[in-house]
């Protein structure tokens, strides 16, 4: 009986410091205000320190680093240009890879938020190639990865020569897809023209092992099929203007002078926007595909007659 009221007591005592806790706290944050979360600073920056306070819970904490790099990406892209800093993704990814070494999904997606280029990424390619490469002697057998270092080298850097030998490099791993070895020779006899952007990616949407970046893969498809779009667009306006079309340019004038059989719209079914003034071709307003990416173009096809 004696026990008991004595465990009685002491939850009694343990209760009473929680309240005054939560008193305390909430006094505190009305005097101070509350404290932003812990996004400017990375207390523990080595995966090993992190890995012995982690005991036996690396993949839980690998967890945690991986959703902290998912917000900081994130909360990077609501803010203005100005205000941007993405100087804590790649520490953050290193964490999490470093925990949980096989951490697939960390090493690709964390390779396409670092190659993004600015203001809308941090452009930073080399640290995408440096997280791959990290994934790469984790697991030799992941071709994936030396695809994706291959697309980081072709779209981030425009480096072709390199795309090319990462995509060979790639395709000499057992197992690896059957697209590897074709896809390089494509990036080098067709660097820096669209139709060799369109091989890669049309691999990436085959490929088929992640469905985000599968659909992301289709997304760019489209945003390629509206530059060429584009491309014959404003050589149909230029000769419109050559033989008399004169302004506001509109799609309804060029339909009714034989130009167009109908308004033209971008894969994704919006209209494209045309200056009245000035003839430029451009996506219209609330279009998906935006903004397109600054690819090289293929030489102009020759204008109609």
């Amino acid at each position: 009986m004696r026990a008991a009221r004595g465990i009685l007591s002491m939850l009694t005592v343990a209760a009473l410091f929680l309240a005054a806790a939560v008193v305390l706290q909430v006094r505190r944050d009305r005097a101070f205000g509350t404290d932003v979360p812990a996004e400017q600073v990375l207390y523990v920056q080595s995966p090993a320190v992190a890995g012995r306070l982690a005991l036996s819970f690396d993949a839980l904490a690998a967890d945690v680093y991986w959703i902290r790099a998912l917000q900081h990406f994130g909360k990077a892209r609501k803010v203005t240009p100005q205000e941007r800093n993405n100087e804590l993704l790649y520490p953050l990814l290193d964490m999490a890879t470093g925990l949980d070494p096989h951490f697939n999904i960390a090493y690709r997606f964390g390779a396409i938020f670092l190659s993004e280029s600015k203001p809308q990424g941090p452009g930073r390619p080399d640290l995408a190639i440096k997280l791959l490469e990290k994934g790469m002697q984790a697991s030799p057998e992941k071709w994936q990865y030396m695809q994706d270092a291959g697309f980081v080298h072709f779209w981030a850097l425009r480096d072709y020569k390199g795309a090319a030998a990462w995509f060979e490099r790639g395709s000499k791993v057992p197992g690896a897809a059957w697209f590897l070895k074709p896809l390089a020779a494509t990036t080098l006899a067709q660097g820096g023209q669209r139709s060799a952007s369109r091989t890669l990616f049309t691999a990436i949407a085959q490929s088929g092992e992640n469905d985000w970046m599968r659909k992301d893969a289709l997304r760019r498809l489209r945003q390629l099929d509206a530059m060429d779009a584009m491309d014959e667009l404003t050589q149909i306006v230029a000769a419109y203007r050559q033989r008399g079309g004169a302004p506001p340019l509109t799609w309804p004038a060029l339909v009714r002078a034989g130009y167009l059989r109908a308004i033209p719209t971008d894969p994704d079914g919006v209209v494209f926007a045309l200056g009245p003034w000035s003839g430029d071709v451009s996506l219209g307003e609330g279009s998906k595909l935006a903004p397109l990416p600054d690819a090289p173009t293929v030489p102009p096809a020759v204008a109609p007659s």
